[in-house]
């Protein structure tokens, strides 16, 4: 049998999908050694994306995202002869002579109507087609199932949860009383600042967490509240930043942008607290992040964040900031609640594992495979 997964965003992009692809595949090759695995790459992207002795690397000249996609690729995947192609990207071909399983990460989209531009709407628009033609569908959390069976309309027995899982390398780090650690060009002390982790975009709600952080200013201007935001600049970031300037935080947020896996796993390990507002989230990876390394966290209490975070987290409602404000204010002092919550989270994280997540996915394609002549 010869697995094929689509990669093929990975030669564009870094961020969540790109990164559970690369996670999966990794697993998969290690709990299947005996497997074909067929890992379809972009030609811009010459380097292998997982090198292991069961993994053939495809190049293919269909773009991600592409208008032609729905008819040029299934003909360079059909030229592989696959038993089974999963498309971790939300979208397979209706058009197709094999077996597909699509991955959906989140219906955002279908939440919030303003967090598309014309082409990914085009893209997206297609997730309601694919699913209803896909003959697998993996969803990353049950909240996320429960959005595909109410917007899409798909029976709920024709979906698979599959969870993620932090990277094995995310665990918690010695730690050192003010330790200072240089991230791009700006020194970062450890203990000291409140970590947000994520793309600035509308749906992520930084803007929450900026309004509680000047409440808390305001309320003890002796203590030093500051924001280390470490993510890119996304989708009407515009207005967002203008908020810092309304606010008045300008010497007490510091936007690092995107950042190296290493330069993350030091700041989710030495956050005094770790913030996620997000007002919707299809599985919250960084907030899994943030407890494998032992971050006291905070997140809002929608979709899918308590149901990853369980009882290692505390939730706040995502559009109150007096809410925000007080929850910080108050763990920003408790040493020994920090503490109680740090020892939670690693174990808590430990019970999701890619591991987990390559063999449940290996049984799902292996239930839709097409049978060998």
């Amino acid at each position: 049998m010869t697995i094929v997964i689509d990669a093929r965003l990975n030669a564009y992009r870094n961020g969540g999908i790109p990164q559970y692809t690369r996670q999966l595949i990794y697993a998969m090759a290690e709990v299947t050694p005996t497997t074909a695995l067929t890992i379809l790459q972009h030609r811009r992207q010459p380097e292998r994306l997982v090198s292991a002795p069961n993994i053939t690397r495809q190049v293919i000249y269909t773009p991600p995202h592409h208008r032609w996609e729905p008819w040029t690729l299934p003909l360079e995947i059909s030229a592989v002869h696959p038993s089974v192609v999963l498309f971790p990207d939300f979208i397979a071909p209706t058009r197709r002579n094999f077996p597909a399983v699509v991955t959906i990460h989140d219906l955002a989209f279908l939440h919030f109507n303003d967090l598309l531009d014309d082409n990914a709407r085009a893209f997206y628009g297609r997730v309601g087609a694919s699913s209803k033609h896909a003959d697998g569908i993996i969803a990353v959390s049950e909240s996320t199932k429960r959005d595909i069976v109410q917007l899409l309309g798909i029976a709920p027995e024709r979906i698979t949860v599959i969870y993620e899982a932090a990277a094995a390398h995310f665990v918690p780090l010695p730690q050192t009383p003010h330790e200072r650690k240089r991230i791009n060009n700006v020194d970062v002390t450890a203990n000291a600042f409140l970590l947000f982790v994520s793309t600035i975009e509308p749906r992520k709600n930084l803007p929450v967490l900026l309004q509680a952080l000047r409440i808390c200013r305001d309320r003890h201007p002796d203590r030093d509240y500051h924001l280390v935001a470490a993510g890119a600049r996304g989708w009407r970031e515009t207005p967002i930043l203008h908020q810092i300037d309304h606010l008045r935080l300008h010497d007490a947020i510091t936007l690092l942008g995107s950042v190296t896996d290493d330069d993350l796993h030091w700041l989710y390990a030495n956050c005094r607290l770790y913030a996620n507002p997000s007002r919707y989230e299809g599985f919250g990876l960084p907030l899994l992040e943030a407890l494998a390394c032992g971050a006291p966290a905070l997140a809002s209490d929608t979709s899918s964040l308590p149901e990853i975070g369980g009882d290692a987290a505390q939730y706040i409602p995502p559009d109150d900031p007096i809410a925000w404000a007080d929850a910080i204010e108050q763990l920003w002092q408790d040493d020994d609640q920090r503490h109680v919550m740090a020892q939670r989270g690693p174990s808590h994280a430990a019970q999701f594992s890619w591991q987990t997540a390559a063999t449940q996915t290996l049984h799902l394609l292996n239930q839709v495979a097409k049978p060998p002549k």
